[in-house]
């Protein structure tokens, strides 16, 4: 077996809901009465998960790649902020080994959109589902998120250079 680097990253981030938002979590809009306020489609999961990738390298976070007061970045994609990321840690020389993630809400429920959220993941980053974990999570009434006025997410990634 050739001898291989591994590092590992950690992600977190939180967003209000909002009214007259889109609510989009893990490339999916989900049907809902409020959104995720942020200066892009605030989609936590997928900046849970950029924060995991760059923190792994040692890269600066999400916030200073892709700043809240450049235009350039308002209402953006974050599946197309995820892709650029992708393509930073490729150029590194490393690869994506699997991907461990935790939803928090307590309203919508998650559940049914997980396969999907899995697939578009999949395809942006060219790794297997069988790679992702998406897991449901709710804060039993307790705090903001669990009061229904935020989403929260956690995300964490193995990256592995040959």
């Amino acid at each position: 077996m050739p001898d291989k680097s591994f590092r590992i990253g950690i992600g977190y981030d939180i967003h209000r809901l909002e009214d007259g938002r889109n609510l989009i979590v893990g490339g999916v809009n989900i049907p809902y009465e409020k959104g995720l306020l942020g200066h892009s489609d605030a989609d936590v999961l997928v900046h849970a998960i950029i924060d995991a990738m760059l923190g792994a390298l040692a890269l600066p976070d999400i916030g200073t790649l892709f700043s809240d007061t450049d235009e350039r970045y308002r209402n953006a994609d974050s599946m197309k902020l995820l892709k650029n990321v992708s393509e930073i840690i490729i150029c590194h020389g490393y690869h994506i080994g699997n991907l461990d993630t935790n939803i928090i809400a307590q309203a919508p429920k998650m559940m049914p959109h997980i396969p999907q959220m899995k697939k578009k993941l999949s395809e942006i980053l060219g790794i297997g589902i069988g790679d992702i974990s998406v897991k449901a999570k709710t804060k039993e009434n307790l705090d903001s998120v669990g009061e229904g006025r935020a989403i929260e997410a956690q995300a964490v990634v193995l990256l592995y250079k040959d």
